[in-house]
């Protein structure tokens, strides 16, 4: 339904007529994603989003105002936006008011005939859209939450898989990644953590009956998806700190602090450690965000600084940061591609309790292997969306890469493969196709055998020793 003038804060020219007569055509209203066909946008590739938000004390109201830059992959005569629930009261493309309906979680824009002549393929415009509400908690298919999450003392984002669009409007799925600038605005004795890097924290003095508010600004300079974002307020104990030329950034609730202090002082170590194995760390800072036990179901890896309900294990710090490589980094092309992410992260875990905690990678394996969960379905073809963070994408998605590692049978050659595949693909976006390819070019293997039995099999196999590969 088209909202009224009056609300959009726009002409009656501008929204009744806007985009009558001109060359283009709409973007499409989703990517076709295999799971989650609504998320995404077609049409057009965003580069950078500016986020001004301010919420109040109890967390539970957003303003905001989203400025997005983006390039049009086709001649555009309206576009879509992926936002949940909250209200918009005004929109803009290339500064002249645009015409705004909503149908559902879509939000559709379209340009008065001025702007929409100039929307042509390569050109890259900006849009501002600016809203306000009661930012939504969202159940997935799996029945854990994300979104906006209420938390003791504020809220947190957490956006995987669909979350993101319940606090800002954009192109949300993960093969649209972006830069990002994020300033919110919160009462006194709040903090506000986001992605990135601390640009800049600004206090204005408040009056009577008005408290004094802060603005933390954070700029994430890597693209990153957009169910990779956060925002988390609350009443943190903060630390910053410099370890291999990285800026390692913590922000922990007061009530969890003493007891997560000695496992995030391993960051560090474990990031240098991954990067051995993995290549360069790809990012400019990392770092965590700790919440209460109760505030969440389940960590997330946010880019630069992974999210915990509670104090996390060193096996779980490992995974997450695993994740900055495999999946933040190098991020999935759509979401039936996950076991990219999560096997590879599990993978992790293994090596980490093989070289630190005296339990060989081939006995992790043989434990998720005797596990009937993992073999509910293949990793690589999860029956649906509500499967997609399910057992075998974590557990089975780590034999497939160990089985690899046997198959490629040279130590030296699995990580070369490994520290090729973060490099070749770096701030960038892949899928299981173009993983078999690289795999297979680098390693002069065919892995067809091995991944019709553990990447696409249906049955666990009689033998888990059995070889992948034909004889020499």
């Amino acid at each position: 339904m088209l909202l009224a003038c009056a609300v959009l804060g726009c002409t009656a020219s501008a929204c009744t007529g806007a985009g009558a007569g001109v060359a283009g055509t709409p973007g499409a209203a989703g990517v076709r994603d295999p799971y989650f066909p609504k998320l995404g946008n077609g049409g057009y590739d965003v580069s950078h989003y500016d986020l001004r938000l301010s919420v109040d004390r109890s967390a539970e109201h957003l303003t905001g105002t989203a400025t997005i830059t983006a390039r049009a992959t086709q001649d555009l005569s309206a576009f879509h936006l992926d936002l949940v629930g909250l209200d918009v009261t005004g929109a803009t493309v290339e500064g002249r008011p645009a015409a705004v309906s909503r149908a559902g979680g879509e939000l559709v824009l379209r340009p008065d005939a001025q702007v929409a002549g100039r929307l042509r393929r390569g050109r890259t415009f900006e849009t501002v859209v600016h809203y306000s509400g009661a930012p939504r908690t969202l159940t997935d298919a799996d029945g854990t939450h994300e979104g906006w999450l209420r938390t003791a003392d504020g809220a947190v984002a957490l956006g995987e898989p669909a979350g993101g669009p319940t606090w800002f409007p954009g192109n949300h799925h993960p093969s649209d990644k972006a830069t990002y600038t994020v300033a919110v605005t919160v009462p006194e004795g709040l903090t506000a953590v986001s992605n990135g890097e601390l640009a800049s924290r600004r206090t204005t003095k408040g009056t009577t009956g008005d408290p004094a508010r802060t603005t933390y600004t954070w700029r994430t300079t890597e693209p990153m998806a957009s169910y990779l974002a956060t925002v988390a307020i609350g009443r943190f104990v903060t630390k910053e700190s410099r370890a291999g030329g990285l800026t390692v950034f913590t922000a922990v609730d007061p009530e969890a602090a003493a007891e997560a202090e000695p496992e995030l002082a391993r960051i560090p170590r474990i990031l240098a450690w991954e990067a051995e194995r993995f290549g360069p760390y790809p990012f400019r800072s990392a770092g965590a965000i700790v919440d209460r036990a109760e505030d969440s179901e389940y960590a997330l890896e946010t880019q630069n600084r992974p999210y915990y309900p509670g104090p996390p294990t060193t096996g779980l710090l490992v995974h997450e940061l695993a994740h900055q490589w495999f999946g933040d980094s190098v991020t999935p092309a759509d979401w039936q591609d996950m076991w990219l992410n999560e096997g590879f992260a599990t993978y992790a875990e293994w090596l980490w309790s093989e070289d630190h905690e005296d339990t060989p990678v081939g006995e992790s394996f043989e434990e998720a292997f005797d596990d009937d969960a993992n073999w509910a379905f293949p990793p690589a073809k999860p029956p649906t969306a509500a499967d997609v963070s399910q057992p075998p994408v974590y557990g089975r998605g780590a034999m497939v890469v160990h089985r690899l590692r046997l198959a490629v049978d040279d130590d030296e050659r699995f990580f070369a493969l490994l520290k090729g595949w973060t490099r070749a693909h770096r701030h960038g976006n892949a899928s299981t196709e173009e993983f078999t390819s690289y795999a297979e070019k680098v390693t002069g293997l065919d892995l067809s055998r091995l991944w019709s039995v553990w990447l696409y099999g249906d049955e666990r196999p009689a033998d888990p020793n059995a070889p992948d590969l034909p004889p020499n």
